[in-house]
C-alpha cells in the first residue's frame, strides 16, 4: 500500500474580492476540513500561506491555502513539502476545473496541468507532476476568451451548491487518500 496524503493544498487567489469566485473552489475545501477537523488555519510567513498542522482520521496532515496569486502557487507548496520532507507522490491539490461539468468531480495522480495556471506552478516548483489532484468542476464559460473572466466571478447559487455538494464527496473519499488507497478513493469518488 502506498503512503497517504500528508499535505492538502486549495489553490486560491488570496483577497477577499476572490473569496468566493470559482478559482478559490479548491480553498473552499479546505475551508471546510479545517472547519470540521477543529485546526486553525493562521499566517505563516515562510510558507505564503494560510497554515494548519491537524490529525485526519489518527494521522498528521498538513493543511495549506497559499496566499500567493494563482500562479505563483508552486512557491507555497514547495515551501510547506521541503521545510517538512513531504514527497510530491504524498500531496494532494484541489483546483477548479473548467473542463469538467459544474458539480464534476475527479481525482488523479500525475499528468499536465491542463492549462491551469495554479497548477502548472506547482509542477514546476515541485519538478514534477507526481502529485494527486481533485478536480472540482465548475464548468466552461463556452469561450475560451470568457474563461479568465468566468473563473473569477462568483457561481450561482444552485451552481455553488453542485460544487459544495462535490466537494463533500471528496471528504468521504479522504479517509481512503489517508490510508494511501487512491484506487478505491478513485472508484468510490467517480462512481456518479
Amino acid at each position: 500500500m502506498s503512503q497517504g496524503i500528508q499535505l492538502i493544498v486549495g489553490l486560491a487567489n488570496p483577497g477577499a474580492q476572490y473569496q468566493q469566485t470559482r478559482h478559490n473552489a479548491g480553498a473552499w475545501f479546505v475551508e471546510a476540513l479545517a472547519n470540521k477537523m477543529h485546526a486553525v488555519l493562521r499566517p505563516v510567513t515562510k510558507f505564503q500561506g494560510w497554515h494548519s498542522l491537524t490529525q485526519i482520521y489518527s494521522q498528521n496532515c498538513h493543511l495549506l491555502i497559499p496566499t500567493t496569486f494563482m500562479n505563483h502557487s508552486g512557491q507555497a507548496v514547495q515551501a510547506v513539502a521541503s521545510y517538512y520532507k513531504i514527497a510530491p507522490s504524498a500531496i494532494l491539490v484541489l483546483h477548479d476545473e473548467i473542463d469538467l461539468p459544474v458539480g464534476g468531480i475527479r481525482l488523479k495522480f500525475d499528468g499536465g496541468h491542463g492549462g491551469h495556471n495554479g497548477v502548472r506552478d506547482v509542477i514546476q516548483h515541485l519538478g514534477t507532476g507526481q502529485f494527486y489532484r481533485v478536480r472540482i468542476g465548475v464548468g466552461h464559460p463556452g469561450n475560451s476568451k470568457d474563461v479568465v473572466d468566468y473563473v473569477l466571478k462568483s457561481p450561482k447559487k444552485e451552481e455553488r451548491e453542485q460544487i459544495d455538494l462535490a466537494l463533500q464527496k471528496a471528504g468521504q473519499v479522504l479517509s481512503l487518500m489517508m490510508a494511501g488507497e487512491y484506487q478505491k478513493a478513485m472508484q468510490q469518488l467517480h462512481t456518479e
